[in-house]
């Protein structure tokens, strides 16, 4: 039997994020060495096919979400975690910044046993380490159905660099991020 899996391909996983505007994840993990692809999208909430304008009134139930693809053997989904409490407030309820909704909750959809257990295990050290004055409100939940969002929100940050929001919000958060982490960003974006 023939297949187009070729041998030595990696084993990749999926981690899905929801930390405010899909924007300032997607731009985040693009640049990590070893994710393959970040598709901004929608999970979590009411009914199928969920559309931007739908989703913004906050009656879908649905959050902004990126869903990301990695290997494994190149970056871990405890890093992928450790980059997403640094790069947004988990202490705030339905809103980051400016942006307030439903829709901009913090969650971890899960995609396995082992990632429920790791991002529990990551909460809670939060939780110990005091790092945050206000209790952590990440919700926890099993990956719900995943709708990638429309195409004009794909690659945003690196097609409207100079656009306003993207200045003011997604370019501060890519710029913590680099500095955080600069072991983890990938050859292309050195």
């Amino acid at each position: 039997m023939e297949t187009n899996i070729e041998k030595n391909a990696p084993l990749l996983e999926r981690a899905t994020l929801g930390g405010g505007c899909f924007w300032c994840l997607e731009a985040v993990y693009q640049q990590i060495s070893g994710v393959q692809s970040v598709v901004s999208g929608y999970a979590g909430g009411l009914g199928p096919n969920p559309t931007y304008e739908a989703v913004c009134t906050g009656a879908t139930g649905h959050a902004e979400i990126v869903d990301i693809l990695f290997d494994p053997q190149k970056i871990l989904f405890r890093d992928l975690l450790e980059i997403f409490f640094v790069i947004h407030d988990p202490t705030t309820l339905n809103y980051q910044g400016n942006d307030h909704g439903t829709q901009y909750r913090s969650v971890i959809f899960t995609h396995s046993d082992d990632q429920a257990r790791i991002a529990r295990e990551v909460v809670a050290e939060l939780e110990d380490s005091k790092i945050y004055s206000n209790p952590v409100v990440t919700k926890i939940d099993v990956a719900p159905v995943i709708y990638p969002a429309e195409d004009y929100h794909q690659n945003y940050f690196q097609q409207h660099p100079y656009q306003g929001y993207c200045m003011a919000v997604v370019a501060p958060k890519l710029a913590k991020f680099r500095a955080k982490f600069k072991s983890l960003i990938a050859q292309q974006y050195i």
